[in-house]
């Protein structure tokens, strides 16, 4: 049946690679058949960017998950992680500042230390799920490739993904290796996680959640977080998180599984994604010490995220 539809799409929907995807699963169902990874090749596709193709991939829910390397390669998932140890970054990188940056390179170093990865170079992901995409309103496509070619030009592998849960991230990552998991967050994230609504669908709740995401070998390594109002810098172990969660953060942390990120950047923490976007934006030219010289230049010679030239310089053009 898959080999049917895909020959009717061919014929019929090839000016339109999304309705081609989406007809893939014409009288089929996700029970019966998943797709994690297309790629568009020859004259006929010479326009289409394969990256789309793996978001509709998820967009359109034959996968819950597809990966494209930083030049833009679709790969099939189990070639690029099988049997090897992962770092995993989730954000919605609009755009990766040098606060996100620093809190992968800095969890890269504690997961590089660790007994069972050393001497093994692992595999480095910058996850986006359809919610940081903004699943709600629709994907807007233009900006999501601005978002990969900044990941790109960082050298960075791209997940996009279905998880809003991070134990779904963890199951799915667990699929493929028996290797050390490490997952690298702010305090914004342990704070999701310990709310009961990220695993209101489980009959066991945040216990069953919390199970789930730190099994195998699961561990997060969390940045620091300067409190706007106090100024005051929390840990890991010191930031205040809904209970009960404090005595499972406190059993996480005596395990093993939930380690604070130590080799942290104390002028990274007033960093705001939401602040950068909108001085780029407003064509305010501080935004640029805010992001990576790369991603500087990116959204520069791109024109990505609304970028326009400070006012003085267009006046004086």
């Amino acid at each position: 049946m898959i080999g049917v539809n895909l020959v009717h799409g061919a014929f019929f929907h090839h000016p339109q690679p999304e309705a081609l995807i989406g007809s893939l699963l014409d009288d089929l169902s996700r029970a019966r058949l998943e797709v994690d990874m297309i790629r568009f090749s020859g004259p006929a596709f010479a326009g289409v960017d394969n990256r789309l193709m793996s978001l509709q991939l998820v967009e359109q829910d034959l996968t819950d998950a597809a990966m494209f390397t930083a030049t833009g390669e679709v790969v099939q998932p189990a070639e690029v992680l099988y049997q090897r140890p992962v770092l995993v970054e989730r954000g919605s990188f609009r755009p990766i500042t040098k606060l996100t940056l620093d809190v992968l390179e800095r969890a890269r170093e504690q997961f590089l230390q660790e007994p069972d990865v050393s001497g093994q170079e692992p595999v480095v992901l910058m996850e986006m799920t359809l919610r940081d995409l903004g699943e709600s309103a629709g994907v807007d496509h233009a900006d999501f490739l601005a978002r990969a070619d900044i990941l790109g030009g960082l050298g960075m592998n791209v997940l996009i993904s279905r998880f809003e849960q991070y134990y779904r991230l963890a199951d799915y990552l667990g699929a493929y290796t028996d290797h050390k998991i490490g997952l690298a967050a702010g305090l914004a994230s342990v704070r999701e996680i310990a709310l009961e609504r990220s695993s209101k669908d489980l009959a066991g709740g945040i216990i069953e959640a919390t199970g789930r995401l730190f099994k195998r070998s699961v561990k997060m390594y969390v940045y620091p977080a300067r409190d706007p109002a106090s100024g005051e810098v929390y840990a890991i172990d010191t930031a205040p998180v809904p209970p009960p969660w404090q005595y499972l953060r406190d059993m996480l942390m005596h395990m093993g599984r939930l380690e604070g990120i130590r080799g942290y950047t104390d002028a990274y923490l007033s960093i705001a994604m939401s602040d950068a976007l909108a001085r780029i934006a407003a064509g305010d030219v501080s935004w640029e010490q805010l992001v990576p010289a790369p991603v500087v230049t990116t959204i520069k010679t791109k024109r990505l995220f609304g970028y326009r030239a400070a006012a003085s310089a267009s006046a004086a053009s």
